[in-house]
């Protein structure tokens, strides 16, 4: 399979996984599949350009309680952009926590589950 059409599935299935965590977490809010497209694709965006950066200023931190400040980058990116995004709502800044442990768990299972739908040795 092209480049591409991986790129698109792994965006729809970050979308679904954003989905379910909106069904298991009370705190958090998608308006819907296109809400959840828009949502995941600013996750992916936020994950990939400003996480990076807070993980190197952090560092210390992060190496002081042994990564568990990590979890705290995550929810607070993920609450932040719940808090910037029309169509998902992100309540608390524990709700975000638990909503991107969930998110990563999910996305995770997704594309696993996907790859091993796809692979040569499956056909």
């Amino acid at each position: 399979m092209n480049m591409q059409l991986q790129l698109l599935l792994l965006w729809i299935l970050n979308a679904l996984a954003l989905l379910a965590v909106a069904n298991f977490v009370p705190g958090i809010h998608v308006d819907g599949f296109g809400a959840a497209l828009i949502a995941a694709f600013f996750l992916g965006l936020v994950n990939t350009l400003i996480r990076p950066l807070l993980l190197l200023l952090t560092l210390p931190v992060t190496l002081l309680t042994l990564g568990l400040f990590i979890f705290v980058i995550n929810g607070t990116l993920f609450w932040v952009v719940g808090s910037v995004l029309r169509g998902f709502v992100v309540d608390s800044f524990w709700h975000g926590v638990l909503g991107a442990l969930l998110y990563s768990i999910f996305s995770w299972a997704l594309s696993s589950a996907a790859a091993q739908l796809m692979s040569p040795d499956n056909k």
